[in-house]
This record gives C-alpha cells, sequence and structure tokens, in this order.
C-alpha cells in the first residue's frame, strides 16, 4: 500500500500541507505521476486543486524557490545546500536558491523558558548577570540573545527553538520517501540525485541542531588559527553550553555586510581581503576543517585589521587523501596543466570505462578549458570563476561532485567574491599560489615521504596476513554451498511492473469481450424488461464494454506518449 510506504499516519497531515504548495505553485502534474493523490484521498485527506495554476505562470526556478519558501525550515535549508550544487544546476537555478533566508519571527522569551530552566538550571536572569528579552537575530533553528556573565564579560546565548528537532525529523522521513519515489518515478529528475541531497541535508540539519557541536568546531578552528594572531574565533563557554544552548564570546566589529563603515574605523581593505583569504585557504589545504558557509554575515573586522569567524554550525572536513586531490586540481587551475584537472575530476565524479566516449570529450572541453588562460597573468586569473565554470562543465556532462566537494568548492567562491567586495584588486590565485607550493613542498620531505612509506608497508603488511584466512574462508564457504554472488540487475523491478500492467490490459480486454459476446446473445432473447425497445441487460452489457474499451485505449495512450517533465 502507498500509505504505508509513505510512513506513519502522524505524518499524513505534513505530507497534504507540502503536496498542497506543490499542487499551489504548478506542480500538480508531478504530484498526479507520483500517485500520491489518490493515496492520500483514500486515507481521508483529500487534497484542493483550486488556484493550482495561479503561479505556474512564473519560470520553474522562481516557482520552485517560493514553493521552499512556504514549506518551512527543512525545505529551505536544502534550498540553501542546492546554492552550492552548480555542478547539478545552472546558473537561473543557483540565482533563486541563493535569495532564500531562514529568518523568522523570534520565539517569545516566555515560551524559551521552560526549555531555559532545564538547560541552564534556573531562570536566565538569575544565571547571568544580564539577560536581554529581545533577541539579537532569529533563524529557522535556534535565536541569539546578548548577555553578560557574573564576572562582566558579554556573550550571546544562541538557543535552539521548541520542538524544531521534532519538526526537522518528520520533514526528513517524509522528503526521504518522497526523493526515494520520484528517482523511481520521474526519470527527469535522476540526474539531480534527489535521495543523495536528502541524505545530505539530513547530515547537516543533524550537525546544526547540535549547538555543542558548533562548539566544539569552533574550538578545533580556533586551535589551528593560533599561527595567525589576527583570526579571532569567540571563546565558547562550556559551563553553559549543551545541546540546545551555546554560550560564546560578544563580537564587537563591524559586520562583513556593513562595508561602507571599515573606512571610517580606518581599516585597511586590501590588508582584510588578503587575511580573511589566508585564513580560509588555511582551514582547506593545510587543516582539512574549514568554515562552510564564510558568507558576510558571518564575519566581522576589528580593530587593528583583525577578522573575527562566528557561527560554525556548518563546517565542511576534507581528509588527507581529499586534500592531495585537491591541491592537484588547484595547481592545475593556476599553472595551467589540463591534464591534472581532468584527471581529479574525472577521479571525483566516478567517471569510468563504461563512458570512455564521454570521458574523452569531457577531458577535450577540460583541456581547451585551461588552456584558454595559457599565457594570462596571475593578477588577471579569478580562480573562484574558474571552479564555476569547471563545475558547469561537470553539469553538461551530467556528472556530480561528492557533497563534501561542492561545499568546499562554493566556499572558495564565496570567499573570492567578499575579497573582491572588500579590494576591487583581490585576486584569489596570487593568495593562493604560494600556500600551495608551500603545501607541496611539505609533502615531499624526507620526513613525510618516510612516514607515508611506513603507513603503506603496514597495510600491506596487514593485508598479506590476512590473506590466507580470506581464502580459506572463501574456499570453505564453496565446500559447502555457502558461496553468494551478488547480481544486481537495473529497471528489474519496472520490467515487473510492465510484465503486470500488460495481464491487467490483457484480463480487462478479455471482459470486454466477453461483455460483447454475452450482450450479444441476450439481445437475441425477447424475454425479459426492456429499455428504449431492446433488452434492457443487453444494453448494459455493450455500456459496459464501451467503457471498458475505453479504458482500455485510454490506459495504452498514456503508456506510448509519457510526458517528460
Amino acid at each position: 500500500m502507498m500509505i504505508e510506504t509513505l510512513g506513519a499516519a502522524r505524518d499524513l497531515g505534513r505530507l497534504r500541507e507540502i503536496l498542497g504548495v506543490l499542487i499551489r505553485h504548478g506542480f500538480g502534474d508531478s504530484v498526479r505521476r507520483l500517485g500520491l493523490t489518490d493515496a492520500l484521498a483514500r486515507a481521508g485527506h483529500a487534497l484542493h486543486w483550486e488556484h493550482a495554476a495561479d503561479l505556474a505562470r512564473l519560470e520553474p526556478p522562481v516557482q520552485v524557490r517560493l514553493a521552499i519558501e512556504e514549506l518551512g525550515p527543512t525545505f529551505v535549508k536544502l534550498g540553501q545546500i542546492l546554492a552550492g550544487r552548480a555542478d547539478l544546476f545552472g546558473p537561473p537555478w543557483i540565482a533563486e536558491f541563493e535569495k532564500l533566508h531562514s529568518r523568522v519571527p523570534a520565539v517569545a522569551l516566555d515560551a524559551l523558558r521552560p526549555q531555559l530552566r532545564e538547560d541552564l538550571g534556573g531562570e536566565p536572569e538569575s544565571v547571568f548577570a544580564r539577560f536581554d528579552a529581545e533577541p539579537l537575530a532569529a533563524a529557522s533553528i535556534a535565536q541569539v540573545h546578548r548577555a553578560q556573565l557574573s564576572d562582566g564579560t558579554e556573550v550571546v546565548v544562541k538557543i535552539r527553538r521548541p520542538g524544531i528537532a521534532e519538526t526537522i525529523e518528520a520533514d526528513l522521513r517524509l522528503m526521504a520517501r518522497l526523493a526515494a519515489l520520484a528517482e523511481e518515478e520521474l526519470p527527469a529528475l535522476r540526474p539531480y540525485q534527489p535521495q543523495r541531497l536528502v541524505q545530505e541535508l539530513a547530515r547537516s540539519l543533524r550537525r546544526e541542531l547540535d549547538l555543542a557541536a558548533e562548539g566544539r568546531n569552533a574550538e578545533r578552528i580556533a586551535a589551528h588559527m593560533k599561527a595567525l594572531p589576527w583570526i579571532t574565533i569567540p571563546q565558547v563557554h562550556w559551563a553553559y553550553t549543551h545541546l540546545r544552548i551555546n554560550v560564546q564570546d560578544w563580537v564587537q566589529g563591524v559586520a562583513g555586510e556593513n562595508l561602507s563603515a571599515l573606512d571610517a574605523q580606518g581599516l585597511d581593505r586590501h590588508l582584510l581581503a588578503r587575511r580573511g583569504a589566508q585564513a580560509v585557504l588555511k582551514m582547506i589545504v593545510e587543516d582539512g576543517l574549514f568554515h562552510a558557509d564564510p558568507h558576510p554575515g558571518n564575519v566581522f573586522y576589528l580593530a587593528g585589521n583583525r577578522i573575527a569567524f562566528i557561527d560554525f554550525g556548518m563546517v565542511g572536513r576534507v581528509s588527507s587523501h581529499r586534500r592531495e586531490e585537491l591541491l592537484s586540481l588547484l595547481l592545475g587551475l593556476v599553472e595551467r596543466q589540463p591534464q591534472a584537472v581532468a584527471d581529479v575530476l574525472l577521479d571525483w565524479t566516478g567517471s569510468g570505462d563504461e563512458e570512455a566516449a564521454d570521458v574523452r570529450a569531457l577531458e577535450a572541453e577540460i583541456e581547451a578549458f585551461v588552456d584558454q588562460y595559457h599565457g594570462v597573468p596571475l593578477a588577471r586569473l579569478s580562480l573562484g570563476q574558474m571552479l564555476a565554470d569547471v563545475t558547469g562543465l561537470l553539469r553538461e556532462h551530467r556528472l556530480a561532485l561528492p557533497s563534501d566537494l561542492a561545499l568546499l568548492i562554493k566556499a572558495f567562491i564565496t570567499l573570492e567574491g567578499m575579497g573582491r567586495g572588500l579590494d576591487p584588486d583581490f585576486h584569489m590565485a596570487q593568495e593562493a599560489l604560494p600556500l600551495l607550493r608551500k603545501v607541496l613542498r611539505a609533502r615531499y620531505r624526507p620526513r613525510v615521504l618516510l612516514r607515508r612509506g611506513w603507513q603503506n608497508l603496514q597495510r600491506t603488511l596487514a593485508l598479506l596476513e590476512q590473506l590466507p584466512h580470506d581464502a580459506a574462508r572463501l574456499l570453505r564457504n564453496a565446500r559447502r554451498g555457502r558461496l553468494h554472488i551478488g547480481l544486481e540487475l537495473a529497471h528489474l523491478r519496472r520490467v515487473g511492473d510492465q510484465l503486470n500492467q500488460a495481464a491487467n490490459r490483457l484480463s480487462m480486454a478479455l471482459i470486454v469481450a466477453a461483455l460483447i459476446i454475452g450482450s450479444s446473445i441476450v439481445m437475441t432473447v425477447q424475454a425479459g424488461p426492456t429499455l428504449l425497445g431492446l433488452p434492457a441487460f443487453g444494453l448494459l452489457g455493450f455500456a459496459g464494454a464501451v467503457i471498458g474499451g475505453i479504458g482500455l485505449v485510454r490506459s495504452i495512450w498514456r503508456s506510448t506518449h509519457p510526458r517528460e517533465h
């Protein structure tokens, strides 16, 4: 049953609300094709189709963005993630996704008090020397209040919205089931990988719900930034920080959006752009842990040309192996080495020998793209634009990057945009090249090579040690008839569905034929009730045959003329 597939009855009300929004924004045909309308009607949740076409005249990216805004915080967060997937969506879609924001009306302090009493062990006015009832800002997951500790330290208190975790989990359950259904029933959506995107969203949201994890991220990045004394990360106060509350130092400075105030404060825009770039490049290339959302709202400029980063709810992690691949990609772009760029991208997208023709075409396009920058001075290269163009090439070939890399590339592009906003003469490539060469040299130091060789030797010895045991177990299972071979047949379920549909049509055709033959015999019998001077049962039989025949023809027509959207 479809309802069992979609989950428990507790989610049906929210499902009806989601589908109602989709219908209202012009996606009624997709809802019908998913087979959800009839299932909801059987469960007693009828959908309303009036005004369904009111917004259908808008461009599809605008329709989707408006629908996401109406669906609430979980879907807004999904849209914000999609804004970083230039490898999946074109510029018009990315532009609309970037308009999404999670600012919502604040929760009244009285509604927060029961949760605050549980987390703080008392009323906020008694725990803090001062606690401002009016929030500084409110977002979909949490809101921020200013306060003061008993020792006079000014802090901000980030409080998770009551009930938001349950709401998000319910939405994630429905989104996971709808994504699986959409990927199966709507082939046009498969290149966008709905299930992978929902999994990525679930990981991101669950991390952001844990405000203590945000504090741990901030502390790790602060430890890495000690080498850059001009970078400030607010201190976390663990005596007050828990799963649903985060208390950290208040940052007094010029907000990243308020660039006009920098000159009045006597700050050096050129120096700030360089220092910000050095900090984020170090996070990515050297440390492997970076601020994944370095937009102007999460940056403050302080006296002495220092920079403060806040809000570490969304961080990216880059393994050492991935950092080496990234290093090869960036050096290939900056030093115009097309083969190095092509090799890394093909490894990332998992293109194999079965797509040899497409792979050769992609390699040729990448080489042509990189070669166009041959001889261009480094100061005129836009690293962010080059990365955006490369992801555009992947999108044209329907190749998707792993989610962690999409997040990383988005951070690079955002960073260069911020740098250009501070200083129009800022060039990311000039800042990146010295660090990239430094890290590359560090990879080939004798000490590093020795450590890497020792690790490889350990792995090889462990493999050799395990080999006899694995071979013996394989032979033992073969002797006992327990050797299993996994064989995956793509689209087998769809073939079964088609056979089932064909059998249903054949059954309907036999019924229609039986009705025609039976009614013809009845028409020759003069006894019994009549209708319009003809035997009534014969007329009813013919009417049933006509209705069944029309339904059969309509079914065959729809299957042979599918509509792709």
